[in-house]
């Protein structure tokens, strides 16, 4: 599970806005927005979440859920380490080579 702060703040982190972020996980603008205006915990669909979730793991994000050991205690998000192939993660969407 994912709350609406915990979305806001990853984009924060990574520096992203949510035009990005819905290009990240393949998902529409309003689709990042609702999830944003959701009061606590995130609803979509599985697909949706999943892949939401995939976009900000790929782009560095650790999600922190409720009753994992934070330094601070309770939800929250964090940075994940360096990889360690040397490898950056992934910040901004591709960019699109034009039409297919």
């Amino acid at each position: 599970m994912i709350t609406a702060g915990q979305l806001r703040a990853a984009r924060a982190l990574i520096a992203i806005d949510q035009r990005e972020l819905a290009a990240l996980a393949g998902l529409a603008v309003p689709t990042i927005q609702r999830m944003e205006a959701s009061e606590d915990v995130i609803r979509g669909t599985v697909d949706s979440l999943m892949k939401l979730i995939a976009a900000l793991d790929a782009a560095g994000i650790e999600l922190i859920g409720e009753g994992v050991v934070s330094h601070g205690g309770g939800r929250g998000v964090r940075l994940k380490p360096p990889r360690t192939d040397g490898k950056p993660y992934r910040r901004k969407a591709p960019r699109s080579t034009g039409p297919r």
